[in-house]
C-alpha cells in the first residue's frame, strides 16, 4: 500500500468516525478512547490509524466496521486490501447493467438493501425511505398495523 492510499483511507475513515459522533479532535482523546472501548481494540490502534501510521489488521477492521455501522466490505475495499471484483455484492449477476439501463422492477427494495450491505436492523427504515422515491404503483405498502399509506 502506498502512502497516498493510506492517506486516502485515513481521510475516509475519519469522516465516517466523525459522522458517527465521535469527537476525535479533542486533545484529551475522549472520542478515540470511546471508539476504542466500544470496538474492543487498543486506543493506540485508533491513534495509529488516524495519524496514518498504519492500516488496521482484519480483526480491528471488522470490529470498527461493526461499531461504525458500515459494511466490512466497504472497509476492505476503501483500505485497498481487496477490490470490488474480489468482493462482489451477493445476489447480483455479473452482467447487471448500470442503474440507468436497469429495468425499473429489476430489484425489490429488500434485494437492494441486501446488495448495498444495509445492516438487517436498518433494512425496514431503508425500505420505507427508498419506497418514497418510487412511483405509487411500484412502492411497497408498509406492513404496519394500520395497513394503509398516508398520503
Amino acid at each position: 500500500m502506498s502512502a497516498s492510499e493510506l492517506e486516502e483511507f485515513t481521510a475516509w475513515i475519519e469522516g465516517v468516525i466523525r459522522r458517527q459522533g465521535y469527537d476525535i479532535d479533542s486533545p484529551r482523546g475522549g472520542g478515540k478512547s470511546r471508539l476504542a472501548d466500544e470496538a474492543g481494540v487498543h486506543r493506540a490502534a485508533i491513534t495509529r490509524l488516524l495519524q496514518g501510521q498504519s492500516m488496521p489488521d482484519l480483526e480491528t477492521m471488522r470490529r470498527l466496521a461493526h461499531v461504525l455501522r458500515i459494511p466490512v466490505r466497504d472497509m476492505l475495499i476503501k483500505s485497498g486490501r481487496l477490490t470490488e471484483e474480489d468482493l462482489p455484492l451477493p445476489g447480483l449477476p455479473d452482467d447487471v447493467p448500470p442503474a440507468e439501463e436497469a429495468a425499473p422492477a429489476g430489484l425489490t427494495l429488500e434485494q437492494a438493501a441486501a446488495a448495498l450491505g444495509i445492516p438487517p436492523d436498518q433494512r425496514d427504515m431503508f425500505i420505507r425511505v427508498a419506497g418514497q422515491f418510487l412511483p405509487d404503483s411500484a412502492a411497497p405498502r408498509p406492513a404496519d398495523a394500520k395497513g394503509a399509506r398516508q398520503a
